[in-house]
């Protein structure tokens, strides 16, 4: 065999195995993904990708199946682990038990164990499950409200309900879903997370979420309200008493510092009929505003 032939043939078998290596594509690093830990620690539900500081959206639960599919493939395969998230910090795991793209109600939701040595999850205590790196862990401060705390929100409730025409007589006796102390920035003077409610008639409900500031001065100030008027007829179920078990009421799910400036953010859950509500409010200059909001369709009621 001539010299030249030989030198053909290892020319070629080098392209060729350059052109192999070429075809065999590494999978893209799948986006950092925030959820929701509901049902008393049993499900999660996707809230959001991070994406260089940034909260896009994932798949929602009324997706054509494709993208659906692809997502629970990606998020959910079985014992997949994920970090638990209370109080803005890692306490824990969340291992996936499985999901399914075409499951009636929970399409883009699987089903999971928690283990955590914090507070036990249930009911309006609720938490966050992510896959991305917490750039700056939060300060894991969350707790209840002391006796004080409690009273001086509570009046501070009293007059934003008064402002938006609720009768004092009707505000006198508050419900609430939940009030929690949480520290955002850790500089130990906490703020107040808090959704109330009161029966201005037996067949309506005047509803507030908030998130309470405490000031240099030493007094709690609310930094932000959502204030909501039901009556029954715009309630699906066409029953008042379906508000007092937290469907509508925006509630406190825990904090993420999404954009890594040492400032945790506050993550919310609204439950209704026929899916869920996410919203995320950041504190710039003093002043809370929602940063982003995603709706998840879960089925027709």
């Amino acid at each position: 065999m001539n010299i030249r032939l030989i030198t053909g043939i290892i020319a070629v078998s080098i392209l060729g195995g350059q052109a192999v290596i070429a075809q065999v594509k590494r999978p893209a690093p799948l986006k950092p993904l925030i959820m929701a830990v509901l049902n008393d620690g049993k499900t999660v539900e996707p809230i959001a990708f991070l994406n260089k500081g940034k909260l896009e959206e994932p798949a929602a639960g009324d997706a054509d199946q494709k993208p659906l599919a692809a997502f629970v493939k990606n998020y959910y395969p079985v014992n997949k682990v994920y970090s638990l998230i209370f109080g803005g910090a890692s306490v824990g795991t969340v291992t996936i038990k499985g999901a399914d793209p075409s499951r009636e109600c929970s399409r883009n939701m699987a089903d999971v164990i928690t283990a955590t040595k914090r507070t036990t999850l249930k009911g309006n205590i609720m938490a966050l499950a992510t896959n991305a790196k917490l750039a700056k862990p939060g300060t894991g401060v969350r707790r209840l409200p002391t006796v004080a705390e409690r009273a001086e929100v509570e009046l501070l409730v009293r007059e934003e309900l008064s402002r938006n025409n609720v009768p004092a007589s009707s505000s006198k006796t508050l419900k609430y879903q939940n009030l929690t102390a949480v520290d955002v920035d850790g500089d130990g003077r906490v703020e107040l997370v808090g959704s109330y409610w009161s029966d201005t008639s037996a067949k309506s409900r005047a509803l507030l979420a908030f998130i309470a500031d405490l000031g240099t001065d030493g007094k709690y100030a609310l930094g932000y309200s959502s204030f909501n008027s039901v009556e029954e007829g715009e309630v699906m179920s066409s029953d008042i008493k379906d508000i007092d078990t937290g469907v509508y009421h925006e509630r406190l799910l825990d904090l993420f510092d999404v954009d890594g400036d040492g400032i945790s953010e506050i993550f919310t859950y609204t439950m209704s009929f026929e899916g869920a509500g996410f919203n995320v409010y950041k504190r710039t200059g003093g002043k809370w505003a929602s940063i982003y909001e995603f709706s998840n369709y879960h089925c027709g009621y």
